[in-house]
């Protein structure tokens, strides 16, 4: 019966050719000649290679291969330079060679999802074309921060996977709007989460999530879930610090961004530029959230707990979340004792 149908996409000069659930074991070698074809159906085969002749399909836009028995994903793909939409969900993968991206530039769909891969190339960032990318249920232990280079990235999709960070990187995605990545074994969410301003939605249920970045809560967020993460619940006690011993490399640091923060050294600030590292180092700082002043590591972690009922949210959130906990960054415990009445440091017990 595929025979049939290929011998009349022939006839036709067929543009899209369905040859869904045909329990092939191979693509019928007719398939290459349709040189204007540009949507192959293939799902749901026992298709497990493609034939060398498939990079004649120079005009192909859209190729579905899943449900089948792929272990990795075919080099061939990479002469496919028309392709924008690919599915590869279902499979058997463990593999992504790093020159299949190669010569993808035109593709802005990728599905992998419900595979066995364990890792991404950092070669993706070729894929400079791509707006959704779907790996959901598979083995991912982390993602390259050569990912967050996809400026044209408006899906990630994650779920499902063995995720336990997330690169501080991902802020540079400033043009995503979904972030699914449900089901992992996150234990925090990046600082650099908060520059995402386009987000929309964001699902981090089921994982290991105590508190959201400091001013996560500024992100005009549509949609939240966040259920089945041990987050942090308002139950105040009372605590007094005393003043902490700062290294000597945070004294250091502490001084110099001073002067830097507050401009009242034009020759630091000219020295700076002759010590990449350094200026590398310093460029890492945090804002204590309280005095203002700019201090090297994260000293001391607090929380503050946002209200996501207020109207002004108008957020879909999962149904029992009243108080979102916030981190909030602290320079000393001096400042700590200072704090508002809404600042809680994290109890250890």
């Amino acid at each position: 019966m595929a025979d049939v149908l290929v011998l009349r996409a022939l006839r036709g000069q067929a543009r899209t050719l369905n040859l869904n659930g045909r329990r092939l074991q191979r693509v019928p070698g007719a398939v290459c000649s349709l040189s204007l074809l540009a949507s192959l159906q293939l799902k749901s085969n026992a298709l497990c290679q493609l034939p060398a002749e498939v990079t004649e399909l120079r005009n192909l836009t859209v190729l579905n291969l899943g449900n089948n028995q792929f272990v990795k994903v075919p080099n061939e793909l990479k002469s496919l330079q028309s392709l924008q939409t690919l599915h590869m969900f279902g499979n058997r993968i463990t593999e992504i060679p790093a020159c299949v991206f190669d010569g993808l530039q035109n593709l802005k769909s990728l599905n992998l999802n419900n595979n066995l891969i364990e890792s991404l190339p950092a070669e993706i960032q070729k894929l400079q074309s791509l707006e959704k990318l779907s790996i959901n249920h598979n083995c991912l232990h982390n993602i390259p921060k050569e990912l967050c280079i996809l400026q044209n990235l408006c899906e990630l999709h994650l779920g499902n996977n063995q995720l336990e960070t997330l690169p501080e990187q991902i802020g540079y995605l400033s043009n995503l709007k979904e972030l699914r990545i449900y089901r992992n074994n996150l234990c925090s969410l990046p600082e650099g989460l908060r520059r995402l301003r386009k987000l929309k939605v964001l699902d981090v249920a089921g994982n290991q999530i105590q508190a959201f970045p400091s001013r996560m809560h500024e992100i005009p967020l549509q949609e939240l879930y966040c259920e089945e993460n041990p987050l942090l619940i308002k139950e105040p006690v009372s605590a007094i610090q005393d003043e902490e011993i700062l290294s000597l490399k945070e004294i250091t640091a502490r001084f110099v961004l001073s002067h830097l923060q507050n401009g009242s050294s034009q020759l630091l600030r000219g020295q700076i530029t002759y010590y990449p590292d350094a200026r590398r180092l310093l460029s890492s700082r945090n804002v204590c959230a309280l005095c203002g002043k700019w201090f090297l590591d994260m000293w001391l972690e607090c929380v503050k707990f946002v209200d996501v009922k207020k109207k002004k949210w108008k957020m879909k959130t999962s149904n029992n979340l009243q108080l979102l906990p916030v981190k909030i960054l602290l320079c000393s415990y001096q400042c700590f004792n200072q704090r508002h009445s809404d600042i809680f440091g994290v109890a250890v017990q």
